[in-house]
């Protein structure tokens, strides 16, 4: 995956810009005034979608519909008493959805899950073959194979589905589209954009200890500004102060595995899957109290052995010509750009702590219209461009290249994966996953290649069914309860075994995508996997494993 296979016309396509990625935001003043008259369109859009009542929370139209239901039953009672006939057409019309609506479903046939399984081919195998590779660097040929394979399952569930129906393919891009991938994507693209306008610059000496230190604080930031935030905002600072040595594929692997995701678990706002936790009922601090520890051993190990490994294997191996250059070339850290872009990062945090149209909002008690919260994440985004320093942007080196490459084959995944999660959702009960070992090891490995939101929700129905949030933290609040370890270890195999493959989380991608636009040749999706999380990441999520959950 390179910088060279996009063009102008694919950015258009995707963002609505006019500049190629390989000026590097360059395009002068009037670069970004596509997307920002996109997005003004967008919320005026909703606006007046909102003003005609188009994106009404659901649960606030059904608390509203249940209090009209009281009002007319009442009424009911007292024409009742006086005579009346019933008054059935004040019958409640959702209570037909919630018992044959999309309660349930015809459950996918095992093969429906091939186009997922041949997407994921794809990506591992396309960039990999001589006649492919240049052709896979193409963001739009990308999304010719993720959206191309979508069709074929959306074409599954409106031929071949024992429910086979335009409403059954309907209900899926709904679920995975509208509900899923729009949240997911303008949240990276939010935390993409915003914290591409802050720049942290510099070139430190590039030693396994400077950039350990790189590594340890993104840990910490990933928690509270979200990974993909900590990672746009550290991983151009560290590869420019790497940019002297001859081997950093590795500095920018264990960047990864610690800032994009091993980082992320102590709160809900840190990596997607814990959010979700938190909207199914898991009270905010949960995930501090009860995963730092895990937190602190994994990034601590992950650290040690990145520093041995730099130190004594690859740094000695740099030529005596490099090792000078960086020791010379040295300038002090610099930060630009944090107004007004550190207060956007903060809107753009409290907008998904707050902003869900499922739940009221604290001490008011009106729910968020429905998209509320990405729309406001968008106009975050037009004010980091226009407000924020486009100098700073080009010193980044900064372009849509990475977010679109995520966009482009996420969207394709999202459905595909669509068979595989109503499998599971359905059969995971009845798989025998009752210990915690079981649900870290079965959650974790599908998160690596499922995404790792949508896992962690299917093996966290499976552990905790039908409760309600008093419930559930009554249960999870023992700590040395089956339940408390049971969640423990689907947090932690949801958000540790993301690092596992470069499609685990979307931060891998964009980081993967930003040090190849910087010169570093990285593995493979297979040579990522064989050489990276296996040899590893793998034992230290096993030594994980032993500590916390036997």
């Amino acid at each position: 995956m390179g910088q060279a296979g996009i063009t102008s016309t694919e950015l258009n396509g995707f963002i609505g810009g006019h500049q190629t990625v390989g000026d590097h935001h360059s395009g002068g003043s009037g670069s970004d005034k596509p997307l920002l008259i996109g997005i003004v369109v967008i919320l005026v859009a909703y606006a007046v979608a909102s003003m005609a009542g188009f994106t009404v929370s659901p649960k606030a139209a059904a608390d509203s519909h249940a209090a009209a239901d009281s009002h007319a039953a009442a009424e009911a009672h007292h024409d009742a008493a006086h005579g009346a006939e019933g008054h059935d057409e004040h019958a409640d019309p959702h209570a037909a959805d919630a018992h044959g609506g999309h309660g349930s479903h015809p459950l996918p046939h095992i093969w429906a899950v091939a186009p997922f399984v041949m997407l994921l081919g794809a990506i591992a195998v396309l960039p990999l073959l001589k006649f492919t590779e240049h052709w896979w660097e193409s963001n739009t040929n990308r999304f010719i194979v993720a959206a191309g394979l979508a069709v074929v399952t959306l074409i599954y569930y409106m031929t071949v589905y024992e429910g086979a129906s335009l409403s059954a393919a309907w209900h899926r891009i709904d679920h995975a589209i509208l509900g899923e991938y729009i949240p997911f994507i303008v949240l990276l693209f939010s935390l993409y954009v915003i914290s591409g306008g802050i720049r942290i610059s510099g070139d430190l000496k590039a030693h396994s200890t400077t950039n350990a230190v790189f590594m340890l604080v993104g840990g910490l930031l990933a928690s509270f500004i979200g990974t993909t935030g900590a990672a746009m905002l550290l991983i151009r600072p560290l590869l420019e102060t790497n940019k002297e040595r001859r081997y950093r594929q590795h500095t920018v692997v264990f960047f990864i595995f610690v800032v994009c995701n091993c980082g992320g678990c102590l709160l809900p706002i840190g990596d997607p899957p814990l959010f979700l936790g938190y909207l199914q009922g898991v009270s905010f601090l949960w995930t501090m109290t009860a995963l730092w520890k895990p937190w602190l051993l994994t990034n601590a190990l992950l650290l040690v052995l990145y520093v041995l490994v730099d130190k004594f294997y690859y740094y000695p191996k740099e030529g005596a010509e490099d090792v000078l250059r960086d020791e010379v070339r040295t300038t002090p850290l610099q930060i630009r750009g944090l107004w007004p872009n550190a207060l956007l990062l903060l809107g753009v945090i409290f907008s998904v702590a707050l902003l869900d149209p499922t739940k009221p909002l604290p001490g008011i008690g009106w729910y968020p219209f429905v998209y509320l919260r990405e729309i406001v994440q968008l106009a975050l985004v037009g004010l980091s461009l226009w407000l924020g320093s486009k100098q700073v942007r080009e010193a980044n080196s900064f372009n849509y290249h990475a977010i679109v490459e995520v966009a482009a084959l996420f969207v394709g995944i999202f459905i595909c994966m669509q068979p595989a999660l109503e499998i599971l959702n359905e059969k995971g009960p009845s798989l025998g996953i009752d210990t915690p070992m079981k649900f870290y090891w079965i959650t974790g490995g599908l998160s690596a290649v499922l995404d790792n939101a949508p896992t962690y929700l299917v093996f966290f129905k499976t552990a905790f069914p039908n409760m309600d949030a008093a419930t559930l933290n009554a249960a999870i609040e023992n700590t040395s309860g089956v339940p408390y370890v049971n969640l423990v270890a689907i947090s932690l195999g949801s958000v540790f075994m993301g690092a596992m493959t470069y499609i685990g989380n979307g931060p891998n991608f964009m980081v993967r995508a930003i040090a190849e636009e910087s010169g570093v040749k990285m593995p493979s999706f297979f040579g990522y996997i064989m050489f990276f999380s296996i040899p590893v990441l793998l034992p230290i999520l096993a030594i994980v494993s032993l500590v916390f959950l036997l």
